[in-house]
């Protein structure tokens, strides 16, 4: 039998229903479970342990008590980054603050001249009127500034007794500054002697209350020694000190050490003060001790930066002079030295001044003596080093009183004498000057005895003992040929280095003196030739200024070799500025090398020979001999002999 369609419609409808009704279910708690899920992975990622995560349909709820409000927050957070904000139901608390600690108490006091200032906080309970009062007390009436702040705490234990402790302190303790904490006190103070000090520390730790720890930390003054003075003598009995004082423990330290290595016999001391006349005190000291022990004895003292160095009766001269003189020659400028040197029983004095003056083989020159000045010591020094080279001079003069006015034009004179001997000494006394030495040259000793009348005026004597020792004979063929020395010019600034100038000026580098030294030995060697010295430069700026340059650079290196004694009658000196390139000038590495000097030989053009008849000879002759009628020379480029020249044209 057939079912009427209504009830079949029905039907289906009923089961569509509830197979509707069945599939929403199920996708409710799969979106629940998947929701909770993943909220639950994010706060654990996020550290939330405490937060709790539960599903109801759709919404989240999350619950659980945070640590603190920013725990609860980003908690929140963590969970609004997984689901939508409107799905959230927060019912998270906060978990009680705990009670905030009790505040730090502390208090400075500092105490001077001034009167008394205290700083800090303190319990609301402690009577701030009677510490001002016990602290104006302990200041006899002065002010007291009060800068404290309280706060309403309990006294934290030990409290009382290091605030007791600290005013008790401050009656003794005039120029102070005490630190009070809760059982504890820190105290630092100046008294008014070592003695004071030993004794506040024994009264301060015999009134310490039990339990309190307390901190000392007193110092006395350095005295100020006026005048600041050492006193060292040396004697047969060995070293000692009478007086001495340094300006710290380093000082000290050196002095001692350069007491004992001078020969001290016993432990010596040097008092600490203020008042040293120059932070190199210790260095003075030392260098002075050391030239006492040079002596063998004597004694030297100290009176702030002034200094005398005595010797003993009998110590020789000539060492007494050569010991003055490093000894003035070392010391810091601030310092000033006076020596005494006892004559010999029954002479007025120790001898006629002198100042002495010797050149060894080796080329090693040595200045010693008596000089009238500072002045002329260093006028000797530097007439020395421009004559026998900086690093070959040793000078050991002293300064001396009462030397004849003509004293520095002697001096001088005997350094130039000496100049122009191999080796030798030169002496300079009152009424004469002796040369003793030997040379290589014939001429020198008559060179040196017109120097010396030119010099020193009329009535003036010299004494003179001047050897002639005839130079090694060379073989004949060990003269180089112009040719030959062309080339090893060359070589020169191709080993030892160009000669380079100072940036855009014709004044030769420091670094070159050698390869001039160099060329100047070698062209010694050369003999007579005629030699064009060339300046040539790179191409910047103007050519009008570079071919300046070049001149004026070319002038410079003939100069250095007259200098240096060279004969230079035949050289002459050429600016060819930028017109002789030898690289590309665009590069830095091309202008340095156009940035040259070259040595050439002058070759004078041969003259063509044509055939002449006995008339045209006749016409054409000059006055006088024929033959001897030669074509000027020109100047010819010849192979390049030395690179030169500084940077930057």
């Amino acid at each position: 039998m057939r079912l009427p369609y209504l009830v079949v419609a029905v039907a289906a409808f009923l089961v569509a229903s509830a197979l509707s009704l069945f599939a929403a279910g199920f996708l409710a708690t799969a979106v629940e479970d998947q929701s909770e899920i993943a909220v639950r992975a994010a706060l654990d990622a996020a550290g939330h342990d405490w937060a709790e995560v539960e599903s109801d349909g759709l919404q989240v709820i999350v619950s659980g008590t945070a640590p603190d409000e920013a725990r609860r927050f980003d908690a929140l957070s963590a969970v609004g980054r997984v689901v939508d904000a409107a799905r959230i139901i927060n019912v998270t608390e906060v978990a009680p603050a705990r009670a905030l600690p009790p505040p730090r108490f502390s208090i400075e006091i500092l105490r001077n001249h001034s009167g008394i200032s205290i700083a800090g906080l303190v319990p609301k309970q402690t009577d701030r009127t009677a510490l001002v009062a016990a602290l104006t007390k302990a200041a006899g009436g002065a002010s007291v500034s009060d800068l404290m702040q309280s706060a309403d705490h309990p006294e934290p234990p030990g409290w009382t007794d290091a605030l007791g402790f600290a005013v008790t302190a401050l009656n003794r303790l005039p120029r102070s500054k005490i630190s009070v904490d809760s059982g504890r006190v820190s105290i630092t103070a100046i008294t008014d002697s070592a003695d004071a000090r030993r004794k506040l520390e024994a009264e301060l730790r015999k009134a310490t209350p039990p339990g309190l720890r307390v901190s000392l930390k007193l110092s006395a003054p350095r005295p100020v020694i006026t005048p600041f003075s050492l006193r060292y003598i040396l004697d047969a009995n060995g070293g000692r000190f009478d007086a001495c004082s340094a300006d710290t423990e380093d000082a000290r330290a050196r002095i001692l050490a350069a007491a004992e290595a001078a020969g001290m016999a016993r432990t010596g001391s040097c008092t600490i003060g203020l008042g040293v006349p120059s932070p190199s005190w210790a260095e003075a000291a030392a260098l002075a001790i050391a030239a006492v022990a040079e002596l063998k004895q004597g004694s030297v003292t100290f009176n702030d930066a002034d200094i005398t160095l005595a010797a003993v009766e009998g110590t020789d001269p000539a060492l007494f002079d050569t010991v003055v003189g490093e000894l003035e020659n070392a010391l810091p400028k601030v310092f000033a030295l006076h020596a005494v040197l006892p004559p010999p029983p029954g002479k007025p004095d120790a001898g006629p001044p002198e100042f002495t003056a010797t050149r060894s083989p080796e080329g090693q020159v040595q200045l010693r003596g008596r000089v009238g000045d500072e002045t002329l010591r260093r006028m000797a020094n530097a007439y020395a080093q421009a004559r026998f080279g900086s690093q070959s001079v040793y000078t050991a003069a002293r300064i001396a009183e009462n030397l004849p006015p003509d004293w520095p034009v002697r001096v001088l004179t005997a350094l130039e004498a000496l100049s122009r001997l191999n080796n030798g000494a030169v002496i300079v006394a009152p009424d004469t000057l002796s040369v003793r030495g030997s040379t290589n040259r014939e001429q020198t000793r008559a060179e040196i005895a017109a120097l010396l009348s030119e010099k020193l005026g009329e009535g003036q004597t010299f004494d003179l003992a001047i050897t002639y020792i005839a130079p090694p004979e060379e073989p004949e063929d060990s003269a180089p040929t112009p040719e030959m020395c062309e080339a090893a010019l060359a070589d020169i600034q191709t080993t030892s280095g160009k000669i380079s100038f100072e940036p855009g000026s014709a004044t030769i580098a420091a670094e070159s003196l050698e390869t001039m030294d160099a060329i100047a030995e070698l062209l010694g060697t050369c003999g007579d030739m005629q030699l064009e010295i060339q300046g040539h430069t790179d191409s910047q700026g103007r050519s009008e200024m570079n071919q300046a340059l070049s001149q004026d650079r070319a002038q410079s290196v003939l100069n250095e070799l007259r200098a240096r004694r060279v004969l230079t009658a035949s050289y002459t000196a050429v600016g060819y500025g930028e017109e002789n390139p030898i690289a590309d000038n665009k590069t830095e590495d091309g202008r340095e090398t156009n940035r040259r000097i070259e040595f050439r030989l002058i070759r004078p053009e041969p003259v063509k020979e044509t055939p002449t008849t006995l008339e045209t000879v006749a016409q054409d002759a000059p006055v006088g001999d024929a033959e001897g009628a030669e074509a000027s020379p020109e100047d010819a480029p010849a192979d390049q002999g030395s690179t030169d020249e500084g940077t930057g044209d």
